[in-house]
């Protein structure tokens, strides 16, 4: 009996040995950087990952990390999964941003915590021209917060663009993204697209969060109503005086070394090229050229004849915004390499605009037509490619959060009620977009060094 005791205090103490050593030979295993000093093969398992990084990170916020995760509470939807709210990396663990690649970006989403009512969110599903074809659809408004306006579902929920947590979250994921400028969506004070609340009060705060994180931001200016050349001169000088001396206003420095601020301007071709004339060019009887509100101006081309309206109009470059390949004249990758040509011959930006995808069934149930598939990021890194390929003055992203047309950059995560489930960026992570925008940006930052011999840069 005492003999057989012996045995067995042998086997259990070689059979403690050996588990001792696996479990030393697993940490050696284990990468040197691994984030927050991650247990070997913990990250298989995405609920125990989130809950191990919230408890790791108290106990170690006098460490330098180098992570990609900074994780903050989780809020539950009715999915398995649900990634941080914010993953992204402190600012000194990027590399430089690239002031060449501009986002779109959105500021008009409200939720009843933050404006008392959802705004967008709610999007009403718009009705086909044809009647016959409107009655084939659903009708009606979305209801939030688990049935929204997009095909896809934000990380950060229904969330208001108020809120000061969200702009921060986003900045740090543009920032993630080595993306350099944002182009807000603007109207002017006391007006708005058809669907939201006046957003101009929300630039202030816009600007410092961009700051924080050595952001630029530019102004994509809307087609808000009755917008002419007068009222353009008015609104234009609202803005540089109102915003100009933020160190985040950004301005781009020219080939004759002046600094100038920069408007997009959405749907420029509503407007006839004599009243963009009026404004636009040095013998205009609203001429902005030459005085303290001088800047680039930079026109939508839709149509392969915009760009003559566009030369006659005094506009200063052209976008193409939409991040659909074949929809548009202006926004088919094929056409891209004679645009950039005909810019080259009257001194003009080309600035094609890349985007992940394209999907607006949500809101446009008729529109199947115009859905590109991401393609698991596919479909973006081929308009990267093609807009790298034109040597452009700067290149624009369709966008980081234009949910209604599935065009966002912005992390979306898995998403399923009753009634619907929700497109996700699965098999890959959540920041998948984010993270193909970094690989491109300084893939572009490098290429454009070579070709762009006028070294035109943004400035402070």
């Amino acid at each position: 009996m005492a003999k057989f005791r012996r045995k067995t205090c042998i086997v259990l103490l070689l059979f403690i040995l050996f588990i001792f050593s696996l479990m030393m030979g697993l940490k050696m295993l284990r990468p040197n950087k691994a984030a927050f000093g991650d247990p070997f093969g913990l990250d298989l398992l995405p609920e125990i990952r989130q809950t191990h990084l919230v408890k790791t990170f108290d106990s170690q916020k006098s460490d330098k990390i180098n992570s990609e995760t900074n994780s903050k509470n989780l809020k539950s939807v009715e999915i398995t999964m649900k990634p941080s709210k914010g993953s992204e990396p402190y600012p000194e663990e990027r590399p430089p941003l690239n002031y060449y690649l501009h986002v779109f970006y959105y500021s008009w989403y409200g939720n009843p915590q933050f404006d008392g009512k959802y705004i967008h969110w709610n999007h009403p599903i718009l009705k086909h021209w044809d009647l016959r074809i409107t009655k084939k659809y659903p009708q009606g408004t979305h209801n939030p917060p688990d049935d929204i306006g997009s095909s896809f579902y934000p990380e950060l929920g229904s969330y208001s663009s108020r809120d000061p947590s969200v702009i921060e979250t986003h900045m740090k994921q543009m920032y993630s993204a080595s993306i350099g400028v944002l182009a807000l969506s603007w109207y002017p004070p006391d007006s708005n697209d058809e669907n939201g609340d006046a957003t101009d009060y929300l630039v202030p705060t816009i600007l410092d969060k961009a700051h924080k994180y050595n952001l630029k931001v530019t102004f994509h200016i809307e087609p808000y109503k009755n917008r002419d050349d007068q009222n353009m001169y008015k609104n234009v000088k609202y803005i540089i005086d109102k915003y100009g001396n933020h160190p985040a206003f950004y301005r781009y420095k020219t080939k004759n070394g002046n600094a100038l601020p920069m408007f997009y301007v959405y749907d420029s071709y509503i407007t006839a090229p004599e009243k963009w004339a009026n404004l636009l060019t040095s013998s205009g009887s609203q001429s902005i050229r030459n005085s303290p509100y001088d800047a680039l101006f930079i026109a939508l081309l839709v149509e392969n004849k915009h760009r003559y309206e566009i030369l006659r109009g005094g506009f200063d470059g052209i976008y193409t915004y939409f991040a659909t390949n074949g929809f548009t004249y202006g926004s088919s990758y094929e056409n891209w390499a004679k645009l950039k040509y005909f810019c080259d011959q009257f001194n003009l930006m080309f600035i094609p605009s890349v985007g992940p995808g394209y999907i607006d069934t949500s809101i446009r149930p008729w529109n199947t037509q115009n859905t590109r598939n991401r393609i698991n990021g596919k479909y973006y890194e081929t308009a990267l490619n093609a807009a790298l390929q034109a040597h452009p003055s700067v290149i624009s992203i369709t966008s980081f959060n234009e949910w209604h047309e599935g065009t966002q950059i912005e992390k979306a995560i898995p998403k399923r009620t009753r009634n619907t489930v929700y497109l996700d960026y699965r098999p890959h992570k959540p920041s998948l977009y984010l993270e193909l925008t970094r690989k491109w940006s300084e893939k572009y930052s490098k290429e454009r060094a070579t070709y762009a011999l006028d070294h035109q840069l943004p400035v402070s």
